[in-house]
């Protein structure tokens, strides 16, 4: 499907427009938008706009990197819009003319309606021009991807090491989901950053100058964004670190326990098995009170043992 809106000389907004009205000479500017566009729409970047091929075919197949190319006097960008729940990244292409601006993509994009419909709200906007309905489909794209971002940030706020056994048995897992989605949306941002970065520090695109404040805002924002996945990056690696640091003083604490068990049964054991062995030549083995005088003895020393660690704090 393709949707046109057209601002006019006049200063006035035109809706629904179709590709021969775009020979008008009355328009100031225009904004074509291919919504998972059929083939034949397709091929009117080529026969209509003749944009360059390799800019075509990047439209084609998906998924490229964010990412800027400039054609003469055509601009050609790769952006990423980002859902907030399963972080599924859905790519816009979008064309940047002398007065015309086309955005392509083939599912559906909320943020591009969303811009659209704030630049008509004004015939004010409308005068700022293709550059200026660029920036507000990369605003509304870079702000969806605060909440992903905040989403992850509190979860990771919420975990604690050690409150049950539970949780304990799955924060590893948590930690990695976390970590697995911090770096798909840093496939995202870091590569956003870097578009933005080029386009505020270049002078490729003429008319740039006004609006290089707004762009400088959309950068800012990545920039937030950025040190965010860092530090949340940070936290996941913290978490891992305090669990299995927390999970290696637990099992040195119970193989010290065991340990100190082992220990003292192992006179116990000694004693238990050279009476238990059956030479006939075992003097203690025909006295009436024999039994009762190991039994006392393994007592003491398994008590006097016993004493002896405890005072040293190894039960602890």
């Amino acid at each position: 499907m393709i949707r046109i809106v057209g601002y006019t000389k006049q200063k006035e907004w035109l809706t629904d427009l179709t590709m021969e009205d775009l020979k008008s000479t009355e328009l100031e500017w225009y904004w074509v938008d291919f919504n998972n566009p059929k083939e034949d729409e397709c091929r009117l970047l080529d026969t209509y706009f003749h944009f360059h091929p390799l800019a075509i075919e990047d439209c084609y197949h998906l998924l490229q990197r964010p990412k800027i190319d400039h054609y003469e006097d055509v601009h050609f960008f790769v952006l990423h819009e980002v859902e907030r729940k399963t972080l599924t990244v859905n790519e816009i292409n979008m064309f940047i003319g002398p007065s015309f601006i086309v955005t392509f993509h083939y599912e559906p994009s909320p943020e591009i309606e969303e811009a659209r419909i704030k630049l008509m709200s004004s015939k004010k906007i409308g005068d700022k021009g293709q550059l200026y309905a660029a920036y507000l489909v990369m605003d509304k794209l870079v702000d969806q991807y605060f909440p992903a971002v905040h989403e992850l940030e509190d979860q990771l706020l919420d975990m604690e090491i050690g409150n049950g056994e539970g949780q304990s048995q799955t924060l590893m897992t948590d930690i990695y989901n976390i970590r697995s989605r911090l770096l798909r949306l840093r496939k995202t941002i870091i590569p956003m950053r870097d578009l933005l970065y080029r386009l505020t520090n270049s002078d490729r695109i003429d008319g740039m100058g006004p609006y290089l404040a707004f762009y400088h805002d959309i950068y800012d924002h990545l920039l937030k964004l950025s040190e965010m996945m860092d530090t949340s990056r940070e936290m996941t690696a913290d978490l891992r670190d305090n669990y299995i640091s927390v999970n290696s003083h637990r099992m040195n604490a119970i193989m010290k326990t065991l340990t100190v068990i082992t220990t003292i049964f192992m006179p116990l054991t000694f004693l238990a098995g050279i009476y238990g062995m059956n030479f006939s030549n075992m003097p203690e083995l025909e006295w009436s009170g024999g039994y009762y005088a190991v039994i006392t003895v393994m007592l003491v020393i398994g008590i006097g043992m016993y004493a002896w660690f405890r005072s040293k704090g190894w039960f602890k």
